[in-house]
């Protein structure tokens, strides 16, 4: 294998991720580069096996957190969004 190569592959990491229908590659993590980066995409043929409990409740917690009396009881702690 030429150095070269053995190098590149040091450097490479696997990213978990979730392809919605639309097209979007949402990542489980948050992934920080130092520059733009090429990345590759492996489309599994399973559905995403969800182990927190965190992304299993948030469609339910966002019908209560996305509403107008929410904002306002936490606008204190967002400056120049309080009324």
């Amino acid at each position: 294998m030429p150095p070269g190569q053995a190098k590149l592959c040091l450097k490479m990491r696997t990213v978990e991720a979730v392809i919605e229908p639309s097209g979007e590659v949402r990542l489980v993590e948050p992934v920080r580069v130092k520059s733009p980066r090429r990345a590759l995409v492996t489309i599994l043929e399973e559905a995403p096996c969800v182990h927190d409990a965190a992304l299993l409740s948030e469609a339910a917690l966002a019908e209560d957190w996305n509403r107008p009396e929410e904002d306002a009881a936490w606008a204190h702690l967002q400056p120049g969004k309080s009324s």
